[in-house]
């Protein structure tokens, strides 16, 4: 059975599990991804699982605003150029939605300009297309450790 080892004891576990900690009891990182490139979204899907980063899979921009609706995420990982809605409108709706999540931008060649923009309306940051999958990861968890430092001084300004 794809995405489920056998414990010890013999039965079955779901390797896929978001809420399950990895092997040093940290809870994997929820992003959704959102890229109206099936085969990318797909394939670097299944290499961020291997890292600890449990992946909602969006192939539209409207798609991704029902899934952010529906789900909190820890970050957003969002393709500029969507066949549906153009990603600065994305942007602009998620940080209605969560002001908090930071949302990385991914951008073909010739687009650094559009992503400068996303950078005025909210973005974290942005990485251009083709990118490594170990600078992807890399700015995912700088996003998260962005969040939680916003998330400890907001904590601390209402006390």
């Amino acid at each position: 059975m794809p995405g489920s080892r056998k414990s010890p004891r013999g039965e079955r576990r779901d390797t896929m599990d978001p809420n399950r900690p990895n092997h040093r009891g940290q809870a994997p990182i929820r992003l959704l991804l959102v890229d109206d490139e099936k085969g990318f979204v797909e394939v670097l899907s299944k290499r961020l699982a291997k890292r600890n980063i449990h992946t909602t899979q969006a192939f539209s921009g409207s798609e991704g605003i029902r899934l952010l609706r529906r789900s909190d995420f820890d970050v957003a990982v969002l393709d500029l150029k969507l066949e549906d809605m153009d990603g600065i409108e994305i942007l602009k709706i998620f940080k209605k939605m969560d002001p908090h999540m930071p949302v990385i931008m991914l951008t073909g060649h010739g687009s650094e300009k559009a992503s400068i923009e996303g950078i005025r309306y909210g973005a974290f940051d942005y990485l251009t297309k083709p990118h490594e999958l170990a600078e992807l990861v890399a700015k995912i968890k700088e996003a998260i450790r962005f969040r939680e430092k916003t998330d400890d001084t907001d904590e601390t300004a209402s006390c």
